[in-house]
């Protein structure tokens, strides 16, 4: 491989026009059939095949007109009179119906003039049609007011009301921008009156999940930064950047066209695809650009001058030099970047077989992106540099000299690694036991999906559901739906069964209220709205849901009826329980790939162990903090803990795997170069330290800058994942891959690259150090002798 990708580096370089073609041409057309043809993405998740979901299609074979309560076009707009008042008096009573006709002249919604009503009149007309029924059947009178109270969209003190309403579109993707903020803007303009009027529910939740530039601006500023810092020069840094542009663009212009061929595209995936596209983009193309930087200064055999002097030497070299140094560092940093890029794909790919087609959809959007940029490393990079020539080390920045790769001078990662040297036994005992304490609140992790519960405090979603709470009781955002089937029940006895589940239901603890609120003609199936005493977040409502499944076996026994639960909350649940349940089976997949991905390279049993165990001690680190800091509240930092993302550790630890394994492929690589060619292991440790140091940590601060940077996201997904791929890279480049690997590597000495012999017969040779390029080295040698000769004898002649 190392050949092909010299090959594909120096003809990239010498040819560069129909390779940057390529490239822009692409970014062009995705970007043109994205824009024409590109739909919204979802807010919505679910899960096949789950208990929720089953009951939920169930539902809506039984009740056509039922919806699917995850990707339903609807929305709730919650009212507040002005403090003082109620929603009953006549001047407020006035301002909420002339608003609400305003929304109805807007065309966007079904059937307006019956749904969306002033929430008084609506109250009074549900107790005016439900109490006489209810009282016919003898509910008595203390049932019939929770009953009323449970589902009226007025509030008991009157100053709340919720006016729920569903735009004219299939599903909550077929809902345009304009369409939504035709509703929101007339909702916004009398939220800056008396009155206070926010909105939620899946239309309107989709509005606040934007994405905006400041992440990728800030990201990109603090990369740029250290790449002037690691190359001194402002245009070498750039090549980095524009690489990574070229990627992430073409890869989140692609997510968004995939919105055409698939519904499970949400709102994370393209935000996910662009924080990792980011990342990965700039960190590829500084190991490539350095690789050919340090290429340049060993041909030109010029460590030794000043930098002007060297920048003077570089910009007489001819294109066959440069052509062939490039082919080099592609052919060695190269293919190191294939196999990280590799590695992630792996884990990334991995996810799905876990079978939850939204993260799966988030899954290959990241390893697509990911793809990308070790395409674009590989061969638009090598383009780009060709375009500059001998230019691309100019404009170079005062201040302290770059280190070059054959100066014999100790760097600060030499001098690092030879003080891990002394004490390699100090160094392993402090990086791991100060990784296992911060790993300790991870075991109080909860898990939960994210709703209006977990949104920003102070967006019109998070208002909306704690206004609701506080004016309906926090079960109001938790329905659920229990759908009795009664089909092999005599059709005289339905009712009495109907009534014995609501009954049942009432007597679970956790459970406010249940009422039958439909059934069947025929009296064969009834929905039954069971309202929680908690929230949707509360780990208390998720209780009740388990205790009202364990019940319905002796239901069954005693009726000859089976029910099942669903709507929002139950499906939620379900897939945070079938995320949680997949965790551990995914971290032992991903251990083992670690190992075997890192066999082939490294051919030692030691270095893919260790790289595999301080993986994990790097992501178990990172639970703990991101539990500490987001959900327990540690240090103050985030004013509103909430529960972890349901689908975060299992996407963190993908992502994690990945980018650890390419800081672990970029250091150990140089040194196991270092052992093939002939010095001690403890001398090709430090060696190899010395020239990887520099350059992963560069790597590593822009991975921390790019990730951190989404902290100021709203998104609470976006924010937290930020937070814990940045507090990950820390960990694992500084702590695990820079202190506790090179100790390892220190004491282990020569077995570090032990192999037995039958393994290493079996296994193929794969050349991620770039050992077959040295015919080419050979050749490029011979080349320049010859014309040396040539040169010499002109000029005697």
């Amino acid at each position: 491989m190392s050949k092909f990708l010299y090959r594909l580096g120096s003809t990239a370089y010498r040819k560069k026009w129909p390779f940057l073609a390529f490239w822009l041409v692409l970014l062009i057309a995705v970007g043109t059939l994205a824009g024409l043809f590109a739909k919204p993405t979802t807010s919505s998740f679910s899960i096949p095949g789950i208990d929720s979901v089953v009951t939920m299609e169930k539902m809506q074979e039984r009740f056509p007109a039922a919806e699917d309560a995850t990707s339903a076009p609807t929305g709730n707009v919650v009212i507040q009179a002005p403090e003082g008042s109620t929603l009953t008096d006549p001047e407020v009573s006035a301002e909420v119906n002339a608003m609400l006709a305003e929304v109805r002249d807007t065309g966007v919604l079904v059937d307006p003039e019956t749904t969306v009503i002033d929430p008084v009149m609506a109250a009074q007309g549900l107790a005016a049609q439900m109490t006489p029924q209810l009282q016919a059947q003898g509910v008595p009178e203390e049932k019939i007011a929770t009953d009323l109270a449970s589902i009226s969209p007025l509030s008991p003190d009157e100053t709340t009301g919720i006016v729920s309403m569903t735009f004219d579109a299939p599903t909550v993707m077929d809902v345009t921008a304009g369409e939504r903020e035709a509703v929101t803007d007339i909702l916004d303009e009398y939220n800056e009156g008396d009155l206070t009027v926010v909105y939620n529910g899946n239309v309107f939740g989709a509005a606040a999940t934007s994405l905006n530039m400041t992440s990728e601006i800030v990201g990109l500023l603090v990369a740029a930064v250290v790449l002037i810092v690691t190359f001194g020069s402002f245009i070498a840094a750039g090549m980095p950047l524009i690489s990574a542009i070229v990627g992430v663009g073409i890869g989140v212009l692609g997510v968004s066209l995939a919105t055409v061929f698939s519904d499970d595209i949400n709102d994370m995936t393209p935000v996910l695809a662009t924080m990792i596209g980011l990342a990965v983009g700039i960190d590829y193309a500084l190991f490539i650009v350095s690789r050919f930087r340090n290429e340049l200064i060993t041909q030109s055999g010029a460590n030794d001058l000043e930098p002007k002097e060297l920048a003077q030497r570089l910009r007489t070299m001819d294109l066959a030099t440069r052509s062939h140094a490039m082919g080099m560092a592609v052919g060695t940093a190269g293919s190191a970047v294939v196999f990280a890029g590799i590695t992630v794909l792996i884990a990334l790919v991995a996810l799905s077989i876990i079978n939850i087609p939204f993260l799966t959809a988030m899954a290959l959007a990241a390893g697509v992106t990911v793809f990308l940029a070790v395409l674009i490393a590989v061969s638009f990079l090598p383009a780009l540099l060709g375009l500059l020539g001998t230019r691309v080390f100019a404009a170079r920045v005062p201040g302290p000299k770059v280190p070059d790769p054959e100066d014999e001078r100790p760097t600060m990662g030499l001098q690092w690694v030879r003080r891990i040297r002394k004490r390699p036994v100090t160094h392993l005992l402090v990086g791991v036991i100060l990784l296992g304490i911060i790993a300790i609140p991870a075991a109080g992790m909860r898990l939960a999906m994210p709703t209006d519960g977990t949104a920003t405090p102070g967006t019109a979603p998070r208002e909306a559901y704690d206004m609701t709470a506080e004016a309906f009781g926090p079960g109001r955002n938790a329905p659920m739906i229990a759908l009795v089937d009664a089909v092999e029940v005599p059709e005289q006895e339905r009712p009495l069964v109907f009534g014995q589940a609501v009954e049942q239901f009432l007597g679970t603890e956790g459970v406010a209220n249940a009422q039958i609120t439909q059934t069947t003609e025929n009296l064969d199936t009834a929905q039954i709205l069971i309202t929680p005493e908690f929230d949707a977040i509360d780990e208390r409502t998720s209780e009740t849901l388990s205790q009202l499944r364990a019940d319905v076996t002796d239901f069954e026994d005693t009726t000859g009826a089976t029910y099942g639960i669903t709507g929002v909350t139950p499906i939620y649940d379900d897939i945070s329980e079938r995320l949680s349940d997949a965790l551990l089976p995914y971290i032992g997949i991903v251990l083992v790939l670690a190992f075997i991905v890192l066999l082939l390279v490294f051919r030692s049993i030691w270095v893919p162990l260790i790289a595999a165990l301080g993986f994990g001690l790097s992501v178990a680190a990172t639970f703990g903090a991101t539990v500490a800091i987001f959900q327990e509240g540690w240090l103050g930092i985030i004013s509103d803990p909430q529960p972890i993302l349901s689908f975060l550790p299992i996407m963190l630890i993908g992502l994690v795997f990945g980018l650890a394994m390419d800081y672990q492929i970029f250091l150990v690589t140089r040194m196991r170069e270092g052992f093939t060619k002939g010095k001690t292991a403890g001398n090709a440790t430090s060696n190899g330290f010395k020239h990887g140091a520099r350059v992963v940590t560069a790597a590593a601060l822009i991975m921390i800058s790019v990730f951190a940077a989404f902290i100021a996201q709203d998104m609470s997904f976006i924010k937290t994942m930020g937070f814990a791929l940045a507090i990950a890279i820390f960990f694992d480049a500084f702590i695990v891959r820079m202190t506790i690997i090179p100790a390892t590597m220190f004491l282990l000495g020569d077995r570090a690259w032990w192999l037995p012999r039958w393994l290493a017969r079996i296994l193929p040779n794969i050349d991620v150090e770039g050992e077959a390029l040295g015919e080419y080295d050979e050749q490029r040698t011979r080349e320049l002798r010859d014309h040396q000769k040539e040169s010499v004898g002109v000029g005697a002649s």
